[in-house]
């Protein structure tokens, strides 16, 4: 059940880049709350990878592939409301949504693909 591990390398990334912005965010902004959610789901995309990694079964997989999408859709959330309320600004914005976003297509392509396999 092993995922590629361009993934888990992109998640990997996009974690220490979440880590950094929280930073940011908490030092520079003085954003505790909100900076805080985002750091969650920011860092548990690879966290599920890493476990779907390890899975014993095709089911197991999907599960944690499907949390970790699921986390992406939450973490483009909490950007776009940092991004809104001017505690990231467009650059930032931009360049780590677009991270998450290529994250939460490969993940929803990998779901697609076990779907089938699991539906043969």
């Amino acid at each position: 059940m092993q995922s590629d591990n361009n993934l888990y390398d992109m998640a990997y990334g996009f974690a220490i880049r979440t880590v950094k912005a929280y930073q940011y965010l908490v030092d520079n902004k003085k954003e505790y709350i909100l900076s805080k959610q985002f750091l969650r789901s920011g860092t548990s995309i690879g966290t599920n990878i890493s476990e779907a990694n390890g899975a014993i079964s095709t089911a197991d997989f999907s599960s944690k592939i499907s949390i970790a999408y699921k986390e992406s859709l939450e973490t483009k959330y909490w950007l776009s409301l940092l991004k809104d309320t001017n505690y990231l600004d467009n650059k930032i914005y931009e360049s780590m949504h677009n991270e998450v976003d290529e994250l939460s297509k490969i993940m929803f392509s990998i779901l697609k693909t076990t779907k089938r396999v699991n539906s043969q």
